[in-house]
């Protein structure tokens, strides 16, 4: 059962997530005389309330209106839609998680030749983009694999589920955790392509599962997985609902606690289930900062602020391991966040 802790944490979150799923406010980004900034997610999320806090924190601190745009299913059509409506807005810079960025790059550079525009979480390599806001995906694919070790010193077979792949996140992520279980040398331009076995020395990857950003059909993968291998050892799931599917796979097939479970992101079932033991531990990104800093970054830009931006053309937001040792202080830190009373560090 959730501690009165996480409650909270879950009324915070779908407080703001029924409000992010339309735009914040204003038809017309001068009306009130302050500079207006779109930040579009890649999907509706957990995870996104809590950017969306970051981003509506820095709004407030800097005087500027923020446009928090959360697109359905197809997202990557919902993407293009609001990118056109908050260019027609006149909006003075957008923040974007693409969700296919090979097939987005003349939307994202028609629209950074119109306005600022910047990538967050997910980037757009070799898009006009000033500059990518968010973790390195490949080594925090890594940070996965050591956390699966940990679960499995002796080794295993192991399932991942993501969302979707050809987004660049995602892809970067599978890769590094791939890599780490087969004791590979550092190289994000490696590739191995979904539904082919992977063998090593003591790690199998069985297959990659995805469902297209669907939580029921996320929940249907991992049950197809566990019929199919009945004697699984491990499951990764790389975006913040897979872990929570996961697990109510497990507890369905009176398996929750035999297999382990390896996560990503800081969904609070996620987290309330590393407390109780059901899961070993999982990667956590900063989604607050994601928020801010892209609101942060596009109003020093369009003011002419061009310092701001790093040379690498990255700014890194390093990624966390949370295990049971240190889960407690992390939710506490997330709710604080949330709530408006923590400092942005």
């Amino acid at each position: 059962m959730p501690t009165r802790s996480s409650t909270r944490v879950v009324a915070l979150l779908f407080l703001g997530l029924g409000a992010g799923l339309a735009a914040c406010g204003k038809s017309d980004a001068s009306a009130d005389g302050k500079k207006t900034f779109g930040y579009v997610t890649n999907g509706i999320a957990s995870f996104w309330v809590i950017a969306k806090a970051g981003a509506l924190a820095a709004g407030e601190e800097l005087d500027v209106d923020v446009e928090v745009r959360m697109p359905g299913p197809p997202e990557d059509a919902e993407q293009k839609r609001t990118i056109e409506e908050l260019l027609a807005m006149n909006v003075d810079g957008i923040a974007i998680s693409p969700v296919k960025p090979d097939n987005q790059l003349d939307v994202i550079n028609e629209a950074a030749a119109r306005t600022h525009l910047i990538t967050h979480d997910s980037d757009a390599p070799g898009s006009d983009r000033l500059v990518y806001i968010g973790m390195d995906n490949y080594l925090a694919g890594r940070m996965c694999g050591e956390l699966v070790k940990e679960a499995l010193p002796d080794g295993g077979e192991i399932m991942i589920f993501v969302g979707r792949l050809g987004q660049d996140n995602a892809d970067l992520r599978r890769q590094g955790l791939i890599d780490e279980l087969l004791d590979r040398s550092m190289d994000s331009t490696r590739h191995d392509k979904p539904g082919e076995e992977l063998k090593g020395d003591k790690y199998t990857i069985l297959d990659t599962r995805t469902d297209n950003f669907d939580s029921a059909a996320a929940k249907s993968q991992a049950e197809d997985a566990l019929a199919k291998y009945p004697d699984i050892d491990g499951m990764v799931g790389l975006f913040a609902y897979n872990p929570p599917a996961i697990l109510e796979a497990l507890a369905a097939a009176g398996k929750k606690g035999e297999v382990q479970v390896i996560a990503f992101d800081e969904d609070t079932v996620t987290l309330q289930a590393i407390e109780d033991g059901s899961c070993h531990g999982t990667v956590v990104q900063n989604p607050y900062r994601y928020g801010y800093e892209s609101v942060k970054m596009l109003a020093a830009i369009a003011e002419g602020d061009k310092s701001v931006i790093p040379a690498s053309g990255f700014l890194d937001i390093p990624a966390r391991k949370i295990t049971k040792d240190s889960v407690v202080d992390f939710r506490t830190e997330l709710e604080s966040l949330i709530a408006g009373t923590a400092e942005v560090k």
